[in-house]
């Protein structure tokens, strides 16, 4: 509970604001005066922590900054019920799961929804929860094949100096979508699926003219596809299929006079039967805390322009 040399109360100290004290399996939780709403915080805090142990769930330090995330957030929130539910155990057994309120709603939507959309900051979780989700559905059977696809803005003239092949010119643009394979399967089994076609690893631009049965699709960086991509992208699906559409709307990479497709999909299908639509934000950051931060103060400065 108090973690290695007591790190998770440090962490809660530090997070909240309050200084806290352990004799024994006693805790005194302190801090100035007119500041008792931390101490309430802090001590839901411990409470709800301490019940998911008695669960039987791991505690690790980065849960200790989620819990007091999704509290000062929504202070009726049960933290059990939010991290419970793990999409997928790694080959490294480290299990992976929602780790904020929007990203357990998100995990909902993709289950129940045949196409959702994840629109939000670097950093929330929108592409690796959706490949978790993938390959669990891969290896339960529900699906026969992950596609992963995103645009390649730059797939014109300005990739003519990188070697090789088009595969392999693209390559760098689909990096981080294998960076998240390789961290929940092992790099052989990777090679594998690759080469037998249970995976395909793909730019957008390779999926016109396709059908697509029996697959979980994935389109990442969809803020930099065309209205005309998008339309595309979406009209692949096929039966028994279900679809992961993920971007951020601050990074379009597109030239000025060109409108996003992301933006534009959002606009049309906003009440379509069937379509899920998740926001993150700042909050739902699961990288360094730092990382949300500099999301907040970016935000502040473009709303100052």
């Amino acid at each position: 509970m108090f973690g290695a040399q007591n790190q998770h109360l440090k962490l809660l100290g530090e997070r909240i604001g309050v200084r806290l004290e352990s004799r024994g399996n006693a805790i005194s939780i302190i801090a100035a005066d007119g500041e008792e709403d931390k101490i309430s915080l802090a001590g839901q805090v411990l409470t709800q922590l301490y019940a998911m142990l008695k669960a039987g769930k791991n505690l690790y330090p980065q849960d200790v900054d989620f819990a007091c995330r999704i509290l000062e957030r929504k202070p009726s929130a049960d933290i059990g019920e939010v991290f419970k539910g793990d999409v997928y155990a790694t080959s490294g057994k480290r299990t992976i799961s929602p780790k904020s309120l929007n990203q357990r709603e998100y995990l909902d939507a993709i289950r129940n929804s045949d196409l959702t959309f994840g629109v939000g900051p670097a950093g929330t979780g929108k592409t690796y929860l959706a490949v978790a989700m993938a390959v669990g559905a891969l290896l339960r059977r529900e699906v026969k094949r992950i596609v992963l696809t995103r645009p390649a803005v730059e797939a014109g003239e300005k990739l003519g100096f990188l070697p090789g092949d088009l595969v392999e010119k693209v390559n760098p643009y689909l990096r981080p979508l294998y960076d998240a394979l390789h961290d929940m399967l092992d790099f052989a089994k990777v090679q594998e699926y690759q080469e037998t076609g249970v995976i395909e690893v793909a730019p957008l631009a390779f999926m016109r003219g396709r059908t697509l049965n029996d697959a979980f699709i994935i389109l990442d960086e969809a803020q930099n596809t065309t209205p005309e991509q998008m339309k595309m992208f979406l009209t692949r699906l096929g039966f028994g299929s279900r679809a992961v559409v993920t971007g951020d709307v601050t990074q379009i990479d597109l030239p000025s006079n060109a409108k996003s497709g992301l933006l534009h999909a959002r606009a049309i299908l906003d009440n379509v039967k069937g379509v899920k639509i998740i926001d993150f934000d700042q909050h739902d950051v699961i990288r360094h805390p730092l990382v949300g931060r500099i999301v907040q103060a970016y935000d502040k400065h473009e709303q100052g322009r």
